[in-house]
């Protein structure tokens, strides 16, 4: 090691926190609060995809496709400002992604039909890509080794919170102020960008650490070396599996309750809010469990109960039992979800994290995208029940690609 190597070394772990200070409280809080903005936009268009086809007469495909390509344009925006985020700063490009995000979902308000309104959504979608890997690379840099998991588990607990409130507000407001004025609210966003920029500082690990500019891309040292592109390769399974599960669960599922239980809209809500208060409590002791017991175990047990409780689900038929299966569905299904920021951040370098986080977590939302579209295709030619069901082979491909190429690496300094 060289004198250089060695003094970056040693300064990046003299700046590593020991302990959750108000720094590290308030990138969290930053964080969420900018992923829970997201949660609430992306659920209010599942619940509004059968008013806005009505308006606009679009066929269920095109329904579908907005969010395809919401998520699709997360994949292109995740790359290019999770690259920026290395270079430039975690807090700074957090709140342009924020910005972009908050002003074209606002502007899916003014949409006269698909084409327009597809721009719209795949726009917004470049800000949504952003802003997920920043915040979780932010958070992670800011928290110490020992309650890192626990830390990205709060940040995937925004998500949450946007949708609850989502399933909460659309039923409400909806009725009121119809699909334009409930994208219109997408907008105040913008306004907390504004305090998260001014509140935040950029973390010690990542000043010390880009002091002097890497000359290699961020992109580039994903796939550097044959161990490394394991390690890419792992983590795009296991993020594809968990939002094409997420994404093609949730975004049929309150069409699935009002179609063959003949559920209102706002009964639909209430069983919809349910699963999601199953996968809020499943995201908070996720990390409590990584933390404790390792990554992988945690990964496991876990994913099994997803494979179990997918099957589960589709079988059910009696209302009260839909609404338990649900909350255990979705206690499994998405409780991985804070499980990914930790796990990428302990497997790649400071100069990379936020691309890393936001490349391969976007590469599986961009893939996640086609779980409603392939969802629907099922559903319609044969049933939801089906389609759900199937879903829990992808489970199996999940165990195996963390088996053979995910490390542990609970406990480990950022590098």
């Amino acid at each position: 090691m060289s004198d250089n190597q060695a003094a970056t070394a040693g300064s990046i772990a003299h700046s590593a926190p020991t302990e959750v200070d108000s720094e590290a409280r308030k990138a969290l809080w930053g964080s969420a609060i900018g992923y829970a903005m997201d949660g609430f936009d992306l659920l209010i268009l599942g619940f509004m995809l059968r008013a806005i086809s009505a308006d606009l007469n679009l066929t269920q495909a095109q329904g579908a496709s907005l969010v395809t390509a919401t998520l699709v344009g997360a994949v292109i925006g995740g790359i290019g400002f999770g690259m920026l985020s290395d270079r430039l700063g975690r807090v700074r490009v957090l709140t342009w992604t924020i910005v972009l995000f908050a002003v074209f979902t606002g502007m899916c308000a003014l949409a006269q039909g698909y084409w327009d309104l597809l721009i719209y959504r795949t726009i917004a979608g470049l800000g949504l890509g952003g802003e997920f890997g920043i915040g979780m690379a932010l958070v992670a840099e800011a928290w110490p080794a020992s309650k890192r998991a626990r830390a990205s588990s709060y940040v995937g607990l925004g998500w949450q919170v946007g949708v609850l409130a989502a399933a909460i507000a659309t039923p409400l407001l909806l009725p009121t102020i119809g699909w334009r004025g409930m994208f219109a609210i997408g907008v105040l966003p913008a306004i907390a960008a504004y305090f998260i920029r001014h509140s935040l500082h950029e973390p010690d690990v990542f000043v010390a650490r880009t002091k002097d500019k890497p000359k290699e891309s961020a992109l580039r040292a994903l796939v550097k070396d044959w161990d490394t592109t394991k390690l890419s390769l792992g983590m795009v399974i296991l993020c594809s599996v968990q939002n094409f599960g997420y994404y093609g669960v949730m975004i049929w599922l309150p069409n699935y309750l009002a179609t063959r239980f003949g559920f209102a809209l706002t009964q639909s809500a209430v069983w919809t809010s349910v699963t999601i208060a199953g996968m809020a409590l499943g995201i908070f002791a996720f990390g409590h469990i990584a933390d404790r017991i390792g990554r992988r175990p945690a990964f496991f047990g876990y994913m099994l109960g997803a494979a179990v409780m997918v099957v589960v689900y589709s079988r059910l038929t009696d209302p009260i039992h839909l609404l338990i299966g649900g909350a255990v569905m979705g206690f499994f299904v998405n409780g991985m979800l804070g499980g990914y920021g930790a796990l990428i951040s302990e497997l790649f370098p400071t100069t990379a994290r936020a691309t890393a986080q936001n490349v391969l977590f976007n590469i599986g939302r961009g893939v996640g995208g086609f779980g409603p579209v392939v969802v629907g295709a099922i559903a319609a030619t044969y049933s939801f029940e089906l389609a759900i069901g199937l879903l829990a082979t992808l489970y199996v491909l999940d165990i195996l690609a963390m088996w053979l190429l995910i490390p542990e690496r609970r406990g480990a300094e950022l590098s």
